[in-house]
């Protein structure tokens, strides 16, 4: 099994990695869910023209699950290949 820098097996360091890319969005969500819970008049407001921020927000966290998935796929380029 090949290892990371650190010695450890390079799937410990992947499963790492996605773990801490996880509790991120877990942590943009759970504002999301905040918002809706505590201040849903909130959601109405538009900060960017005419969308309001429950779009906004709604499109960001698809955004952000893109954007953590590729930082993952970076991360974790060559793990577990053979070399």
């Amino acid at each position: 099994m090949e290892n990371d820098h650190n010695g450890l097996p390079a799937t410990s360091r992947s499963r790492r990695i996605g773990m801490r890319l996880f509790l991120i969005y877990v942590l943009l969500y759970a504002g999301f869910m905040g918002i809706v819970l505590f201040r849903p008049e909130a959601l109405s407001w538009r900060p960017l023209g005419g969308v309001n921020l429950a779009i906004a927000y709604g499109m960001g966290l698809i955004v952000a699950a893109f954007v953590l998935a590729v930082l993952y796929m970076v991360a974790c380029r060559g793990d577990g290949q053979d070399g």
